[in-house]
């Protein structure tokens, strides 16, 4: 078995004929007008939301906790962690505002850019974030679902993806469109990934890692890599939410918030500044106003006021590095 059809829980973490057919809308995506492109993806899903109702927003697998889990620091009910997918221009100009409105709420976050996509190398806002305690963190190369296109091919991609790491002094990733080969990553020199999630049918390769706990990915025997920790996203993307889904509350967000609490585990959630509209002049086409973002942060820092940690996620893989728990671990495949 390879790493993407193996993890913690017992679900396989592969796409079949629904991530073929996936794939190929994102390799065509940049070809299709943008209003046009969330049309064409909205109607599929009413079938999917149906379908996946038993294991959507909420996979209750998910929820066991793993073999000797000790907890988090400082006896915190459950763990907050927020990332941002920085995907445009627009994304990039958005940086500050969204971080604003996080220290708003005493929240912390991470922001990956894209090394080599439809903008420059954004060292201003990257040196204003490391400056300000936030972290920084890459995503992908390109971001054109040609990551993985071939074994050498993300081989000679990895060489270039770690020297931007080196460059930004980051040690997180998270591929595009949330494709992944976990077997694949340990060509990068980082301390986590991100590119998988507990449960989201709504992505190109739809299966989980159904669990709300991070977990170790070994390396091959005799590599001499670390490997490296998953950290899953367990909350619903906002694109999905909001854009695609066009939910006018954040009430599934807080509702699946409440069950991780309830179970002790890690809310991870990939909010994009691209996405979130500022201004006060009603909702855009592929937008949402900011006080959905809002009302999220003032009912985390309310209801679970003092119960959770909010460390960055390099913060989060370093400490389980050295704190794992067992069971966690996925081991490479058989030779």
């Amino acid at each position: 078995m390879s790493h993407q059809e193996i993890h913690p829980g017992s679900q396989a973490m592969a796409g079949g004929s629904h991530g073929v057919l996936a794939r190929a809308y994102y390799r065509l995506k940049p070809l299709i007008p943008k209003g046009l492109r969330w049309a064409i993806r909205r109607t599929r899903t009413a079938g999917i939301v149906k379908q996946n109702s038993s294991v959507w927003p909420i996979d209750r697998s998910a929820g066991t906790k793993p073999a000797n889990w000790q907890g988090w620091p400082d006896g915190k009910q459950f763990a907050l962690v927020l990332t941002h997918d920085v995907e445009s221009k627009e994304g990039v100009a958005a940086v500050k505002k969204i971080a604003a409105l996080e220290s708003r709420f005493g929240l912390r976050s991470c922001f990956n850019f894209i090394p080599e996509g439809p903008y420059q190398d954004p060292i201003a806002q990257r040196s204003w974030l490391v400056e300000n305690g936030y972290e920084v963190g890459v995503h992908d190369l390109h971001h054109d679902g040609r990551l993985y296109a071939s074994r050498e091919g993300f081989r000679l991609k990895a060489e270039r993806i770690n020297r931007y790491l080196e460059k930004w002094d980051a040690v997180g990733f998270r591929s595009g469109f949330m494709l992944r080969q976990l077997d694949w990553l340990h060509d990068l020199n980082v301390k986590y990934d991100s590119s998988t999630f507990d449960t989201d049918p709504f992505e190109p390769q739809p299966d989980g890692s159904q669990t709300i706990f991070p977990f170790v990915v070994d390396p091959p025997p005799g590599s001499g890599r670390p490997g490296y920790v998953e950290l899953s996203y367990t909350l619903a993307q906002d694109s999905t939410l909001f854009i695609l889904l066009e939910e006018e509350t954040p009430a599934i967000w807080k509702s699946k918030l409440d069950w991780i609490a309830e179970h002790g585990g890690m809310a991870l959630v990939n909010i994009h500044p691209d996405y979130v509209e500022f201004s006060e002049r009603g909702r855009k086409v592929g937008k949402y106003p900011y006080e959905l973002l809002t009302e999220f942060f003032e009912y985390i820092s309310t209801r679970y006021e003092g119960l959770y940690w909010n460390p960055l996620p390099k913060e989060l893989a370093s400490w389980y590095r050295k704190h794992p728990a067992s069971g966690t671990t996925v081991s490479p495949p058989e030779k």
